[in-house]
């Protein structure tokens, strides 16, 4: 991984596992140990889910640009179907309770798209390349 994409993992990570723990805590006082069990798995599967999604990114990105925007569609993709397959499958649970496994995964997942998105606005990247000679057109000016 490159510098930029340790700086985002963390900047999604740190608030998500901080905000994980919020969680952990209200839903053990809600629903005791099943809810903090619940919780505590959300978090965990949060926290897997999108290290995977941005390590597969940028490793896609060291291909090519197509490959990273295909690489993250189809990313997104797959952690939507896969948290729908764990989110109904575990509808029934009963060493957890789900519905602090449900709430506790769509919190952990925004406070993650959003620790994400903060990080990518606050990259100094170039958009173009400035050393870059246009065939044709001469040494740039």
């Amino acid at each position: 991984m490159q510098a930029n994409d340790v700086r985002a993992l963390k900047s999604a990570a740190i608030p998500t596992i901080a905000v994980g723990l919020v969680a952990v805590v209200v839903a053990a006082l809600l629903a005791g140990g099943a809810g903090a069990l619940g919780a505590a798995i959300a978090v965990a599967v949060v926290a897997v889910f999108f290290t995977l999604g941005l390590a597969a990114v940028t490793w896609a990105g060291r291909v090519s640009p197509q490959m990273m925007m295909l690489a993250a569609v189809l990313g997104y993709l797959v952690k939507v179907v896969l948290l729908m397959v764990l989110l109904s499958s575990f509808a029934d649970a009963t060493a957890f309770s789900p519905r602090a496994f449900g709430w506790s995964v769509i919190v952990c997942t925004l406070v993650w798209t959003i620790g994400e998105v903060r990080a990518f606005l606050k990259l100094k990247m170039l958009y173009v390349d400035p050393d870059t000679q246009v065939p044709g057109q001469g040494a740039p000016r």
